[in-house]
């Protein structure tokens, strides 16, 4: 098998960008892809695990295909989120950065379409979009998509579940000779009858890196916990994860801002990520989270498609998913190009016999997570007392002269003795609030 892209047809302009970006070994996807998308002229469909290089795979042929003599758009790559399509696009971009005659533009929802509609009127080779605002522009007939060649769905198991009316317009509206490339991580039922009803009757079959579909480098653990005592379990682990990276994934909105709240409360270095967030909350949370100024993203599931961040230690299951899709996308957030990560999923007592159907589905083995014990856990939540007290802003509005009273209270101990006294009156607190809250109610 080939192992430069020099091998697998890649002009030289393309190769300057990826030496350029220190990539220099093909991935397995990319070494089955690219001959295919360059040199045959049927359909692909292509399984492959996410983090393994699927957008070189058809970005670069893609790019090389152009006619970047042509005015109209050659290229359409749909993509279920906005950050992924935003993702996509910049790498593309960074592909072609010695091809300038190339022109790429994303087009998302979430933020203003005027300015999109202005830029359609200049020539553009390549659109990479959300299906829903693509749809839209094809309404206004902003955009002409009657000639276009190459139609990539990535990510296609999410777009065929939840976006599929939009995709159902856009498949509809473009040439039946186009050629249709569809990437996906797993090959579900509803994937196998788009292929049937969408694509041609002679499709090349791709499958990479596909011999778990649990990724390799991953560990796979789950821990059980009572519901009280979920929150503090969780937050036990996150200590013990300090300056690393990772991502906690629920169910619902409403979980994620619980959670999130939660996390802000005990100082956590944290931002929430669901779909119901402005475009410029969501850029401005990805932003900070892609350049390490917070280390933990809670975020459901769609919200999450896409994100592509190098060295996340963890991903953290704090709903166990719906479907087994959806934990294999989750759970390949960490681990990336080689890396090593972790993915924790935290069960109630009922939910353990699913973890027996998770691994018969994917393949995988799950190990126990060894769950912190009370005292541990109680040590933990001191400890995210301190951490609170620590990082509290002084209180500019008390007097000086009431702070002087404080002071004299406390002027003849020493720094270990006053900590040692806060510590036993938070403990002695503590402990007295939980005795309350165990205590039954007495019949009258």
């Amino acid at each position: 098998m080939s192992s430069q892209f020099s091998d697998l047809g890649i002009n030289s302009e393309f190769q300057k960008s990826l030496k350029e970006l220190q990539i220099s070994v093909p991935t397995d996807i990319q070494k089955k892809c690219i001959p295919v998308v360059l040199n045959k002229k049927e359909d692909l469909v292509a399984l492959a695990k996410t983090g393994t290089g699927k957008t070189a795979a058809f970005g670069l042929p893609l790019l090389q295909l152009i006619n970047a003599e042509s005015t109209t758009v050659q290229v359409v790559i749909l993509a279920p989120t906005r950050e992924l399509a935003q993702q996509i696009h910049a790498n593309l971009s960074s592909y072609a950065s010695h091809a300038p005659a190339i022109s790429i533009a994303a087009l998302c929802g979430g933020i203003p379409i005027k300015p999109q509609i202005e830029r359609l009127k200049t020539p553009t080779h390549i659109i990479v979009a959300t299906p829903g605002r693509l749809v839209d522009l094809v309404k206004r007939e902003a955009i002409d998509i009657k000639k276009l060649k190459y139609l990539v769905l990535d990510e296609a198991d999410e777009m065929v579940t939840a976006l599929k009316e939009d995709l159902d317009v856009i498949i509809s509206g473009i040439p039946k000779s186009r050629r249709t490339l569809l990437f996906t991580a797993t090959m579900s039922g509803a994937i196998k009858q788009l292929v049937q009803n969408y694509m041609s009757k002679h499709v090349i079959h791709v499958e990479a890196d596909m011999s778990t579909l649990g990724h390799q480098g991953i560990d796979h653990e789950y821990v059980v916990v009572e519901p009280i005592e979920k929150l503090d379990v969780l937050m036990h682990f996150l200590n013990t994860k300090e300056g690393q990276r990772g991502i906690i994934f629920c169910k619902t909105k409403a979980a994620v801002n619980k959670l999130a709240k939660n996390l802000a409360i005990n100082k956590f270095s944290s931002g929430a990520l669901h779909g119901s967030l402005s475009q410029g909350i969501r850029d401005r949370i990805m932003g900070q989270f892609r350049d390490g100024h917070i280390d933990i993203l809670v975020a459901t599931d769609l919200a999450a498609r896409g994100i592509d961040v190098k060295d996340l230690a963890y991903v953290v299951n704090y709903h166990l998913p719906d479907t087994y899709d959806a934990y294999v996308h989750r759970s390949g957030r960490t681990a990336r190009a080689g890396a090593k990560g972790l993915s924790l999923t935290i069960l109630q007592k009922e939910e353990v016999a699913e973890v027996v159907d998770f691994e018969k589905e994917l393949g995988l083995t799950f190990s126990k997570f060894k769950k912190a014990d009370a005292q541990s856990i109680e040590e933990n939540n001191t400890l995210l007392w301190a951490k609170k007290i620590f990082k509290t802003k002084p209180n500019r509005e008390i007097s000086e002269e009431f702070k002087t009273k404080v002071k004299t209270v406390f002027h003849h101990l020493t720094k270990e003795e006053l900590v040692e006294k806060i510590l036993a009156n938070y403990i002695s607190q503590n402990t007295a609030s939980q005795l309350k809250v165990e205590e039954p109610k007495r019949k009258k």
